[in-house]
């Protein structure tokens, strides 16, 4: 493979870093932007040139010179805090990505790939959050860049990612980085007497359902997006082809981990409703894709990963 030079927005965090150092092992360039308000620095790998920057900065135009593709996965993505503060949220997933955009524009660069998200996807009530909102708001952004401009900017719509370096810090973690860390607080006892973590199960989880997509599965389409060029301008659906229910994934884990828990059951707090997505990868799958990993190894994986930086106090 031709070696390129990369961009990478969102570096720091947990699908940027696990992407860059895919590219670095690969032999290309790495250029990361991070403000490093969600990512973590000790996360970049040191063959990154990294630079502490705002997707919203003008500042950012001259890091995209001579850049082969971009990968923009900087977001403000927690659900809750999404729905606090609605500006940010905007000002962050929007006008951060059409900054982004202009800057490849004016750089030239040959290729621009986007996250989007499978929260476009489920249904009338998520749609109303400001998260779902934002990521609409980005694909109109989008084609008005391909409209006007001519520029080559392919969607790729990620379902439920999860792997090694899962949000864990952010104030309401995804569920598996949830669940890993309570058992991991509380693996010496479950004596609730003895300060032990409990994990708190919800109405529903067992109709509650995801199709969950390991990272290392869609940094596979990734590298497939810098050579092949049938993915020109299009809108990719990656997940695994199958919805699993947050009971699964609660046995899952408590099954690879060994504990035995003693959860607590309370009602489905307001605005995380029941539904089901399934990733229709048709698309990505006509270009030779497709997901490899299976629930128990990606989870072990994470597990793996979380226990090591539990002991190290990266984890509280």
């Amino acid at each position: 493979m031709e070696k390129k030079k990369i961009l990478v927005t969102g570096v720091a965090g947990f699908m940027g870093s696990n992407l860059a150092d895919r590219l670095l092992a690969a032999g290309h360039r790495v250029v990361g932007i991070d403000n490093l308000e969600y990512g973590r620095k000790e996360q970049v790998a040191e063959g990154v040139e990294f630079h502490k920057a705002d997707i919203r900065s003008k500042e950012i135009y001259p890091l995209f010179e001579g850049v082969d593709a971009v990968f923009h996965l900087a977001a403000k993505n927690c659900l809750p805090d999404c729905q606090a503060d609605p500006v940010a949220t905007m000002d962050i997933n929007v006008t951060g990505t059409a900054n982004v955009f202009e800057a490849a524009r004016r750089a030239k660069v040959p290729r621009t790939l986007y996250a989007e998200s499978s929260a476009v996807e489920e249904g009338d009530d998520r749609l109303k959050g400001f998260y779902a909102i934002s990521k609409l708001a980005d694909g109109k952004i989008a084609e008005g860049y391909r409209a006007e401009f001519g520029l080559d900017i392919v969607g790729l719509r990620y379902f439920n990612l999860y792997g090694p370096r899962q949000d864990y810090r952010r104030k309401s973690p995804p569920v598996m980085s949830k669940l890993i860390i309570t058992f991991l607080k509380g693996e010496q006892s479950l004596d609730r007497e003895l300060g032990a973590e409990r994990p708190v199960v919800f109405e529903g989880d067992e109709d509650n359902k995801r199709d969950f997509i390991y990272v290392d599965d869609v940094n596979d389409f990734h590298m497939l997006c810098l050579t092949d060029g049938r993915v020109k301008n299009k809108l990719f659906r990656l997940g695994s082809g199958r919805s699993t229910s947050v009971k699964e994934v609660y046995d899952t884990i408590v099954k690879l981990m060994g504990v035995q828990p003693n959860p607590i059951a309370k009602p489905r707090p307001p605005g995380d409703p029941v539904v089901a997505t399934l990733a229709d990868w048709s698309e990505a799958g006509k270009l030779g894709w497709k997901p490899k990993t299976s629930l128990e190894d990606g989870l072990r994986a994470q597990i793996e990963w979380m226990r090591e930086e539990f002991k190290k106090g990266n984890i509280r």
